[in-house]
């Protein structure tokens, strides 16, 4: 969540794909070790922009501009470590991929290609992006059964389809024995709750009371007598 981080970083991926560059014929011969490939350090980053690929720019009387910067074009390296290269690419060009261009660019790779279909299974889009890389870290961990996972409005920004998918997901984290907490308004996600919890009667400072509990369809049915606006919408929602 800051220039110093990224998919990559967070969920360990970066670390094997600098391995893998550092193992390269060209890395070898000029004595380049695994930290040669890390943006956060010296040696491998561009120096003026500190591995950034930006350069701030002070505006007198206005928000301050962040810029690509001109020595290295937004890569973060310096043009030496660019000149390594694992199966034709640069590690600013694998940076610049998709997760999907990832996928089948490290589809012989285990402890890569693991973590990249973890990834591509939670979804990597706008909004809640930072809890659902969390969820796809923890995804490619040895599970346990015993993990109690707490979500805040996970599908913010998802497209109905990339809704559905973190759905199943979670579903799957249930049936290995976990327990999944999320608050949310998505009635897609709503819908899929073993049990529910309706905070009311309206938000913010109106707001803080139990108005019902129960199952989807309990919610639904007794919405006239509780008041729920959730159940009451998810009466039109489950017929």
């Amino acid at each position: 969540r800051t220039p110093r981080s990224n998919p990559a970083t967070y969920t360990g991926i970066m670390d094997e794909i600098r391995k893998l560059f550092a193992q390269t014929r060209e890395a070898e011969l000029r004595g380049y070790k695994i930290g040669r490939f890390s943006f956060n350090v010296k040696g491998g980053r561009c120096e003026k922009c500190q591995g950034d690929g930006q350069i701030k720019i002070e505006m007198h009387f206005l928000p301050d501009v962040l810029v690509s910067c001109d020595a290295c074009n937004g890569t973060r390296y310096n043009a030496q470590t660019l000149e390594v290269l694992y199966k034709g690419k640069s590690i600013a060009d694998v940076l610049a991929m998709s997760v999907g261009e990832a996928l089948e660019f490290f589809k012989a790779i285990p402890a890569i290609a693991s973590k990249l279909k973890t990834l591509t299974a939670v979804g990597l889009l706008s909004g809640g992006e930072a809890q659902r890389i969390k969820l796809s870290k923890e995804l490619s961990r040895k599970d346990t059964g015993k993990t109690l996972y707490i979500l805040d409005e996970p599908t913010t920004g998802l497209h109905f389809a990339d809704v559905d998918r973190l759905t199943g997901v979670l579903h799957h984290l249930v049936e290995l024995g976990n327990s999944v907490v999320v608050i949310e308004h998505n009635l897609d996600m709503v819908k899929n709750a073993d049990y529910i919890i309706d905070m009311g009667p309206e938000g913010g400072s109106k707001g803080g009371l139990v108005i019902a509990t129960g199952s989807p369809e309990e919610l639904a049915k007794h919405y006239t007598e509780t008041g729920s606006y959730t159940g009451e919408y998810l009466a039109k929602e489950l017929g």
